[in-house]
């Protein structure tokens, strides 16, 4: 009995990343070894589930009780962090229309598939403010991050224009009850990577790399370009410090949770969790990180760039550079717009594609063909979001405090 109780207080004392990592291998290893054994495949199953369940809340109590409690001063870094999320965003798509030009590559287009997607970008904005202005209930039990935001928003500055201090102080009260929950859920974070990683060692395989390897190796490529080039440059360009150090904190505490549950929203409590240990402004990364996991999309933008040119260059289409360039505002925006949830981005293909003449049949093979390699673009893809999220947040409030302190010198 002694023994179990120092194995566990010496389990409960190993970082967290350790941890994950050990499940990470132990995952692998046993998709390997007995694919045949299902029932691992659970463990997954139930960390993502409590994830996604608790975020919702969370985000809601946080968001409100955070503007109740706000003295002011958000609005620079809320002015910088959006100009970062959507300057980032343009940055990933031109790069990956540049690398496409460079490192062309076709897609196998043979039976169409039909689903429902958004034909335009009316569509995508249409979407966005329905879902803004749905039923507050409703968003949170159906993770309607965007419903959330807006009502929580509402719900905040009426507390802090109507409520006592002693309720606010019972919101906040919440709020952190809420955040303890959440870190108790984060600690079977090495479990759920092993149950996730299991059942995509035993069901996907590597056979992907075979047939679609060199479409895989250019989004890829673009979306790594993008995040380890681009977006520390527009960092430095902000707050005029090495970015790298942050970044590869980001990556490692965040980016790796999000590569194994391809899911933003189940990554929220992690980035807040994240936020908290780099000792940001709780009433900033309580609303910053939300709206980061709805609009701050760089591997979206880069999937539908990609995959769009991707079908241009396997039906013979030259895009023109002033088509090109109208593609990247397409998917910067229509990224913006992007589900949530796993392969969310790939719907958008259709509608990037009607701007350069292609039908939505054969634009469905594409997604088709995305759906096909989803377990390796997707799970970048939000990696990449989901770190990126937190890494404008903290490079929003250095902005902020090195400006604060500017004024004060």
């Amino acid at each position: 009995m002694r023994t179990f109780i120092r194995l566990f207080k010496h389990w409960s004392e190993t970082s967290l990343v350790i941890k994950i990592c050990v499940g990470l291998v132990f995952g692998a290893v046993l998709g390997i070894l007995v694919p045949e054994w299902k029932g691992i495949s659970i463990l997954g199953e139930l960390f993502v589930s409590a994830l996604k369940a608790i975020a919702p809340i969370l985000v809601a109590i946080l968001v409100a009780s955070s503007i109740a409690k706000a003295n002011g001063g958000l609005g620079q870094r809320f002015r910088v962090l959006i100009a970062c999320y959507m300057a980032s965003t343009f940055i990933a798509a031109i790069c990956a229309a540049a690398c496409s030009f460079l490192f062309p590559v076709t897609l196998r287009l043979e039976n169409a598939v039909h689903t429902n997607a958004p034909e335009d970008l009316d569509d995508i904005f249409s979407n966005l403010i329905t879902n803004m202005v749905s039923n507050p209930l409703m968003s949170i039990t159906s993770a309607n991050y965007i419903g959330i935001l807006f009502w929580a928003i509402f719900v905040g500055l009426a507390l802090k224009k109507c409520a006592s201090q002693q309720t606010i102080d019972v919101v906040s009260d919440l709020a952190q009850a809420t955040s303890k929950v959440v870190q108790w859920v984060i600690q079977f974070a090495p479990f759920g990577i092993l149950g996730l990683v299991f059942t995509s060692v035993s069901e996907g395989g590597l056979s992907i790399f075979s047939t679609y390897g060199n479409l895989v190796l250019l989004l890829v490529g673009c979306m790594l370009t993008n995040t380890l080039i681009f977006i520390p440059l527009l960092s430095f360009l902000v707050i005029r410090k090495n970015p790298y150090p942050l970044l590869f904190t980001c990556l490692k505490d965040s980016g790796l949770n999000a590569l194994i549950t391809r899911s933003s929203a189940a990554n929220i409590p992690i980035n807040m969790q994240l936020c908290r240990k780099l000792n940001l402004d709780e009433d900033f990364y309580s609303v910053s990180i939300p709206l980061g996991a709805t609009i701050n999309m760089d591997g979206a933008a880069v999937t539908i760039t990609v995959m769009t040119l991707a079908v241009a260059n396997t039906l013979g289409i030259e895009v023109s550079f002033s088509a090109a360039v109208l593609l990247c505002i397409i998917a910067t925006f229509g990224a913006c717009g992007a589900s949530g949830v796993a392969g969310g981005s790939l719907l958008l293909i259709p509608m990037a594609c009607s701007f350069i003449g292609i039908g939505n049949d054969i634009a469905m093979q594409a997604v088709a063909v995305g759906f096909i390699i989803g377990v390796i673009q997707d799970s970048v893809e939000t990696a990449l979001n989901s770190s990126g999220d937190v890494f404008f947040t903290a490079t929003a409030e250095y902005y902020d405090r090195k400006k604060s302190q500017g004024a004060r010198g």
